[in-house]
């Protein structure tokens, strides 16, 4: 079977160079994030869990950091541990007020087995505010403490639900999925996310998050009560996820292996597609069955891809047939 079945060659050669030239062009961009907190507070522990390296130093004695640090994961990565704006040392003052204006998140730490928001700390919080807003509260060290919930809910009713609190150990690790997931978010409406995803650490719960979103797209997609216009959408989206995930577990595919991988996939399910056009035309409830059918083989690809990947298998067109056939099953 050959892509003339759904689309043309060229259509799907454009499809891919442009899903591509976007990921290529997102790749090339900068990223900053600066941290900012007590010496105490385990910003250098976080980011080394999060990146899963020793990105920065732990260890840190009290008073240490007098000066801004940078960390460069990559060439394009960038993170920064600032002393704060009203550090003894004044000449650092304007390197500082240059990182919180071109942050592209701020992580301020507040350390749940210390005082929690003092007076200082929300003092700092609102200046850096009134010149980025981009700010993730981080309250760590909660191993050492107790009633987490009332710590949060202290900092959220105190700073009027400005900003994202995220809970976490960088000791133990617990809830670092969750502010991997909300510094991602924030990285992706400036369009940034999947430079910095394709270096962290849980890359298993990435992908799963774009999997279930790739699914919710295209059963969107698939439920336009039109024949047919579906197709270039649908497999927009479709390589668009593949090639994400070939970019976060750092397995690159080219255009002619992605067609086959979707010819062998997707593709081959063109009575499955068939279907999905036929029974557009029954109101209400062929709407429903398309967005489902769509739904389903598109998680379904994701996940196929995203097994073999972290199985270590190569993404050969058969192979991939009988895997992604596996998971249809489940989506069903």
């Amino acid at each position: 079977m050959n892509t003339s079945n759904f689309m043309s060659n060229d259509a799907f050669d454009q499809i891919f160079q442009q899903v591509s030239d976007d990921i290529n062009e997102q790749l090339k961009k900068e990223i900053l994030i600066a941290m900012i907190g007590d010496v105490n507070a385990g910003k250098s522990s976080t980011l080394n869990r999060l990146m899963q390296k020793s990105v920065a130093e732990v260890g840190a004695q009290p008073g240490e950091t007098k000066e801004v640090k940078k960390y460069y994961y990559r060439d394009n990565i960038l993170f920064v541990d600032t002393p704060g704006l009203d550090d003894i040392y004044q000449e650092h003052s304007q390197e500082t007020l240059k990182f919180y204006n071109e942050a592209d998140v701020i992580l301020f730490f507040l350390n749940a087995a210390g005082t929690v928001l003092s007076d200082t700390e929300l003092k700092s919080l609102n200046k850096i505010a009134t010149f980025n807003k981009k700010v993730i509260i981080v309250l760590n060290k909660i191993d050492a403490a107790d009633d987490i919930p009332s710590l949060v809910n202290y900092i959220l009713e105190h700073t009027e639900f400005a900003y994202p609190v995220i809970p976490i150990s960088s000791k133990t690790g617990e809830h670092m999925e969750l502010l991997q997931k909300e510094i991602l978010q924030q990285l992706k409406e400036v369009n940034k996310d999947l430079l910095l995803a394709a270096n962290m650490a849980d890359k298993p719960s990435i992908a799963k998050k774009w999997i279930l979103a790739a699914g919710a797209s295209a059963a969107a997609i698939g439920a336009v009560p039109i024949p047919g216009a579906d197709f270039v959408p649908l497999t927009t989206l479709q390589v668009g996820l593949m090639l994400k995930l070939s970019t976060l577990y750092g397995k690159p595919i080219t255009k002619d292996h992605a067609k086959e991988l979707i010819i062998a996939t997707v593709v081959g399910n063109i009575g499955k597609t068939a279907f999905r056009q036929i029974v557009k035309v029954i109101p209400g409830a062929g709407m429903v069955v398309a967005a489902s059918v769509a739904g389903s083989m598109t998680v379904a690809l994701g996940y196929a891809v995203k097994y073999m990947y972290e199985n270590d298998m190569d993404l050969k067109p058969e192979t991939l047939k009988k895997v992604y056939k596996m998971y249809l099953k489940k989506e069903k």
